[in-house]
């Protein structure tokens, strides 16, 4: 068990708080506050126990070097809203500089300061000198509650650990808990699905959960590699050829392993990308050579939501098509919507799934909505994520 805030005394003490800030903007705006909001029970708990709160995130990838449309200002002033308190800020190119340490040296308890945009100084992404020093030199505790990061090895995740004590906020926590819940003592039968383009991406993912889960829904772009290796049309199809013969082994293996994978038995294909002038349903074995595959079929909707309603824990990440489009959307839209009225523990591992909940309205009918699309498919593939693993150990 790591270490959380619950388990040091904050009063007084200079915290240092990566949280994962990098949140969507639209004309200078924030278009999505989820990861703000997700990160306000660590801040609340340690302005109410008397802490002097320092946070950091990224935002973007300005590489190295001040970018002002990526600058943390409009975090500061939605955090400042949030809390119902002045959330300090001020834009130091270089994140460090005098003013920054008098700033925070001159921090009463329960006040909060953001740091600008980590990923100014090209150092944070090689958790390099000076600048994790430099970082470390305003704090006595670091609170690693960026799950969205924690696969990085940064200045501002796992190289502050150098430095200082270090415990996990809340919801690094419970990230933590569902995601490693549900992998690791799951209630049964334990569905995985997955989506998305490209089969080599999720192969390691799929190769872990197949020790553990009872079936596996295999949806999306990565559905036209499945079928291809199948030796079926897949007309003109997103295809990761590479992973052609790792997907025939995969299906070998989870066939000698008894775990069942359903993939799509129909799918609405289109003559074109873009213009979308003929679109229609095609059994997933017939694929027109002219067409493409951009959604699962209903025939398919109903096979998966059957899985579903008998599941007790379900991970899922990835699309089921091309969602962003809304003539293509109505695959993904189904399979949220089954998750939504199903009653088992239902874990959304981040990136486009989260959106997609997010997108129909249906993110508070989940269980659990992880904050981190990378992170979350790491630690599903049963990597060791650095800013998990230096977090102190009770």
């Amino acid at each position: 068990m790591k270490k959380t805030v619950r388990d040091v005394d904050v009063a007084g003490k200079k915290c240092l708080v990566r949280c994962d800030f990098n949140v969507p903007m639209k004309d200078g705006k924030i278009a999505d506050d989820f990861r703000i909001v997700s990160a306000l029970p660590t801040i609340q708990y340690l302005v109410e126990h008397k802490a002097c709160v320092i946070l950091m995130s990224h935002m973007g990838k300005p590489k190295g070097e001040p970018k002002p449309e990526l600058s943390l200002k409009p975090v500061a002033d939605r955090l400042t809203e949030l809390l119902g308190q002045e959330v300090k800020f001020s834009s130091c190119p270089t994140v460090v500089c005098d003013h920054i340490r008098e700033t925070a040296a001159a921090l009463q308890p329960g006040e909060v300061m953001l740091l600008e945009n980590t990923r100014y100084r090209k150092e944070e992404t090689k958790s390099e000198e000076p600048f994790t020093g430099e970082l470390a030199s305003l704090g006595e505790l670091f609170v690693n509650d960026a799950f969205g990061t924690a696969h990085r090895d940064h200045s501002s995740t796992a190289g502050l650990a150098r430095y200082l004590p270090t415990v996990s906020g809340f919801l690094i926590e419970k990230e933590v808990k569902f995601l490693g819940d549900a992998v690791e003592s799951p209630e049964r039968p334990f569905v995985a699905i997955m989506g998305g383009a490209k089969v080599g991406d999720k192969i390691p993912v799929i190769e872990n959960l197949m020790k553990k889960v009872d079936s596996i829904i295999i949806g999306g772009g990565m559905t036209y590699t499945f079928l291809k290796a199948q030796g079926y049309e897949i007309g003109t199809s997103i295809l990761d050829a590479d992973s052609i013969e790792l997907s025939k082994e995969l299906l070998a293996k989870a066939e000698a392993a008894g775990v069942k994978i359903l993939l799509p038995v129909d799918a609405i294909v289109t003559d074109d990308f873009d213009s979308n002038n003929v679109i229609k349903t095609v059994n997933a074995n017939e694929m027109p050579a002219d067409m493409m595959g951009m959604d699962i079929g209903p025939k398919t909707i109903e096979l998966f939501k059957a899985a579903i309603a008998e599941a007790k824990t379900v991970v899922w990440n990835g699309p089921m098509g091309v969602f962003e489009k809304p003539l293509f959307e109505n695959g993904t839209r189904a399979i949220a919507q089954a998750l939504a009225d199903s009653d088992a523990v239902t874990v959304i591992g981040g990136g486009d799934s989260a959106a997609a909940v997010e997108q129909f309205g249906l993110k508070d009918k989940m269980t659990h909505v992880s904050t981190g699309g990378g992170a979350s498919m790491e630690f599903l593939e049963g990597k060791v994520l650095p800013g998990i693993a230096c977090i102190e150990e009770k």
